[in-house]
């Protein structure tokens, strides 16, 4: 039986400018939003989608600009968050909702996955090795180590462009 959506467990993903972001963005609402047997229109978890502007990164990539190029006033968080939200309709996932933060986004997704009583927190991975993640930073680890949820890391198969 289905869980009356007010009920529902909470998942919150991580969402940038970057391809792996959308892959664990789809990774989600192919294998954990399926619609539920009794009622095509609900699905097991309600989804919270969650970008964190972060001034100091780099701008929009490849993948995401073509997006924002229509309309150059839009801003990237708006750029992403209607893509992301794009992903959904298109799976036709209605029970979400889009949060925008600013600031370090390890330390915000914690924040969101507190805020939102989170029971899953899944964010995407670059594949850095430990030199570049030790230099870069890794979001996806520091979140494993510290979000009060189970974190699931998606990562892009190699075979997928």
């Amino acid at each position: 039986m289905c869980e009356p959506s007010k009920n529902k467990k909470v998942i919150v993903v991580g969402v940038d400018n970057n391809k792996e972001s959308f892959y664990s963005l789809e990774w989600t609402l192919d294998n954990l939003l399926t619609p539920c047997k009794c009622n095509k229109n609900e699905t097991p978890f309600k989804l919270i989608l969650v970008h964190v502007k972060n001034f100091d990164g780099p701008g929009l990539s490849n993948d995401s600009r073509t997006h924002v190029e229509a309309d150059p006033k839009k801003s990237t968080a708006a750029a992403v968050t209607n893509l992301a939200m794009d992903f959904c309709k298109q799976r036709s996932i209605s029970d979400y909702e889009v949060e925008v933060m600013e600031g370090d986004a390890k330390n915000k997704l914690c924040e969101a996955v507190e805020k939102h009583h989170a029971h899953f927190l899944v964010v995407g991975s670059h594949g850095y090795g430990a030199i570049k993640r030790a230099i870069l930073g890794s979001v996806s680890d520091y979140c494993a180590h510290r979000a009060r949820c189970s974190v699931l890391i998606v990562k892009k198969p190699k075979n997928k462009n």
